[in-house]
């Protein structure tokens, strides 16, 4: 079985879809992938499905829906196998009743959410290596499984909302780490477009804040990094009552300082200088 979750659901089996398209159905299915080969019980299903309001028929509407699932799988168990004889696995082996549960398993298939963690291990592993050149391929190798939001085409409810979030929150740790192997590579120039994008769309993230504010005084551009820090201050006072990290507050007077004593040239203060080609780098401060 062939799983994809990070964008529109996709779920094949032999190749052939077994994605339903009423938006139930699709919903059932989206959320016994995301949790392939482990139970899901029939209390976690209804709760996705009627947000603590099931009706009465509940129970057997659903295994209307797990029928609907099976078919489609039976289709492509068929379908998809050319050599005439009976499938190895039965629709009811694929999609298996177990008391008050039900279990998807995959037969040791792929999954682009498995992919994407192993991934980012390697990636992270890198990084704690120093092999910087290393992180960001392997890292840019699994943000490139993304095409859009997980579950993009489906209905979500509270299950696959909290799904939802631990897979975007997965990949903004893996964006993090990928900008920063980039800033330790020098690239501080080819990332201001993106951080640009990421610090509007993350408001109260320090780090990204933090990557920007670097990428733009490693550019020359020092009163934008300063408007960075002042931007986030402003919306953390405003919004959540915060004031920015110690972290964050050291980088911005590390600037402050370097603009004071080198007006007209870049820092070379160790936390502030673009590294030297082929060199090491110190982390965001």
């Amino acid at each position: 079985m062939d799983i994809g979750l990070l964008g529109a659901l996709r779920v094949r089996e032999n190749g052939i879809s077994i994605v339903p398209t009423a938006p139930k159905p699709r919903q059932v299915l989206a959320l016994l992938a995301v949790r392939a080969d482990q139970v899901v019980t029939v209390t976690t299903l209804v709760e996705e499905l009627w947000a603590g309001t099931p009706p009465r028929s509940a129970r057997t509407t659903l295994q209307t829906y797990v029928l609907q699932l099976r078919d489609l799988i039976a289709t492509a168990l068929r379908e998809g196998d050319d050599s005439g004889s009976a499938p190895e696995r039965s629709a009811k082996d694929v999609l298996t009743t177990l008391p008050g549960a039900y279990l998807l398993a995959t037969g040791g298939g792929e999954s682009d959410t498995a992919e994407f963690e192993r991934l980012v291990e390697l990636g992270c592993r890198a990084m704690d290596d120093e092999n910087h050149a290393g992180a960001s391929r392997i890292l840019r190798q699994a943000l490139d499984l993304w095409t859009g939001p997980p579950f993009a085409d489906v209905h979500t409810g509270a299950q696959l909302a909290v799904e939802a979030r631990r897979l975007e929150e997965s990949r903004l740790c893996a964006l993090d780490q990928r900008i920063e192997a980039d800033l330790h590579l020098g690239r501080h120039r080819e990332l201001l477009a993106e951080l640009t994008v990421l610090t509007s769309r993350y408001r109260s993230h320090e780090n990204l804040h933090a990557q920007f504010m670097l990428a733009l005084y490693r550019s020359g551009r020092r009163s934008e990094s300063l408007h960075v820090y002042q931007q986030l201050r402003a919306h953390l006072v405003r919004d959540l009552g915060l004031e920015p990290s110690p972290r964050l507050r050291r980088l911005q007077q590390a600037i402050l300082t370097a603009t004071a004593e080198n007006p007209g040239t870049p820092s070379h203060h160790d936390d502030l200088a673009a590294p030297a080609p082929g060199g090491g780098l110190a982390r965001v401060p």
